[in-house]
């Protein structure tokens, strides 16, 4: 169970489901035509060992197992490598949008195995700042350092928890509050607390002259029968083809039924947002997977927002 001041590396809690993000990015990113490209996934998911059940995403044998046993499961397990590959894409171009616009100074908020500051076009003069548990971003520039990859862009890493003071640390690591900043938080606000989601706002909001820009990803909300029904599901394939399940990724969900609307919250405090459905985006980019269970509650769907500052 989550605790106020828990902490993880890239194997356990939290940390894992960076495992199974940059699992769906490298099974993209070798597909005919990836909508994504991002070589360094599959050498990070490969040496994070961090389970059984998130290599199989890899394999396309495991997946053709999956869909003999059970269509449905098969078909979600396709929805969220398709889905991971939409998101990366739709904030890859937020973030070519921002630098094409001027701006210089990026910060991703627990970044887990993102690997943009590595493999994206930034022009000279960037610096991107990544926030997340020091024993997962030391995990991936050391990696990544031992294969002989660099950054693209000055890297800075802030290793901090997002629960404490990550703006004084972030200043600390050379962060112009008076510059212009593209923000990201991907993957991150369905893992904290409806007040701690506020909170992380109110702060990005004090750090940002007019001008800046935010990227998000919200919590979609799952309903409880849905969610069991879905855990049930997995753990019955997993257990048929042995697969180990090494944390139940529900169960460090945050459900708050007062978390704000992220694009309400933001228009009200400063900002100019708006907010696409990931189904409308998915089907946009001609990456709707059919037959997903939870097809038809669209609440159960993140919506990926964006906001400049005003």
């Amino acid at each position: 169970m989550r605790t106020h001041d828990d902490t993880w590396d890239i194997r356990t809690s939290v940390g894992a489901t960076a495992v199974m993000v940059a699992a769906a990015r490298a099974v993209e990113t070798e597909q005919a035509e990836p909508l994504i490209r991002d070589p360094y996934a599959k050498l990070l998911v490969t040496n994070a060992k961090a389970g059984v059940i998130w290599e199989a995403m890899l394999d396309e044998d495991v997946v053709a197992k999956v869909e003999a046993l059970d269509a449905g499961t098969a078909a979600t397990v396709q929805h969220m490598r398709s889905y991971q590959a939409v998101r990366t894409n739709f904030f890859d171009t937020y973030f070519a949008g921002a630098v094409a616009a001027g701006i210089r100074q990026i910060v991703i908020l627990a970044s887990g195995l993102d690997s943009r500051a590595y493999r994206l076009d930034w022009p000279a003069g960037t610096t991107v700042y990544e926030i997340d548990q020091p024993q997962v971003l030391a995990f991936k520039s050391e990696t990544l350092a031992e294969n002989g990859v660099t950054p693209a862009a000055e890297r800075r890493e802030v290793a901090i928890d997002l629960r404490q003071d990550w703006s004084a640390a972030l200043r600390a690591a050379g962060f112009d509050p008076t510059a212009r900043t593209a923000w990201l938080a991907e993957g991150l606000l369905m893992y904290l607390p409806a007040e701690a989601q506020d909170r992380l706002f109110t702060q990005m909001g004090e750090l940002s002259p007019a001008g800046s820009r935010i990227a998000a990803e919200t919590a979609g909300n799952h309903s409880d029968e849905r969610r069991e029904q879905m855990r049930e599901r997995f753990k019955k394939v997993s257990e048929t083809l042995g697969l180990e399940q090494t944390i139940d990724v529900a169960e460090l969900i945050y459900r708050d039924e007062d978390r704000a609307a992220l694009a309400d919250w933001l228009n009200s405090h400063g900002w100019r947002a708006t907010a696409q459905n990931a189904v409308d985006e998915m089907r946009r980019v001609g990456r709707w997977v059919e037959g997903v269970p939870m097809a038809d509650d669209r609440q159960a769907f993140s919506d990926f927002v964006t906001a400049e500052r005003l």
